[in-house]
């Protein structure tokens, strides 16, 4: 779990620097901007957390498209409940803060289904 977390500040870091970057800098949209820590994320912790964190000796495809769909589930799960929950929760702010809230809250909440994801099934040796 401690190789996870510090993974994760990495991993976080670097993935939320390039989603707010992109938002509020190049002005693009919601889904883009979180899209986009999705997929360079996704691939710095598909090579730290298989290496470092759960020292998965695994070289199937298998392996690399059980992490995908993990990712992508927990990605439009986290994002699409993170999204309306902001817009109502701050209904008397701008649709800019809105949407910097609902990435926020889309990093936490999918940090957590990502790592149930990845512990129990993507990385889990048979």
């Amino acid at each position: 779990m401690l190789k996870f977390i510090l993974v994760g500040i990495v991993n976080t870091a670097f993935g939320m620097g390039i989603m707010f970057v992109f938002y509020n800098f190049f002005h693009f949209s919601y889904w883009v901007s979180s899209a986009s820590n999705y997929i360079f994320g996704s691939i710095l912790s598909y090579f730290l957390n298989k290496h470092f964190t759960f020292q998965n000796k695994s070289k199937s495809l298998a392996t690399v498209i059980k992490f995908t769909v993990n990712i992508t589930v927990c990605y439009l799960i986290a994002y699409g409940v993170a999204k309306p929950l902001a817009v109502w929760a701050f209904s008397g702010f701008d649709a800019h803060v809105q949407n910097n809230v609902a990435m926020l809250a889309g990093s936490v909440f999918f940090v957590g289904l990502n790592y149930l994801g990845q512990r129990f099934w993507a990385f889990k040796e048979e």
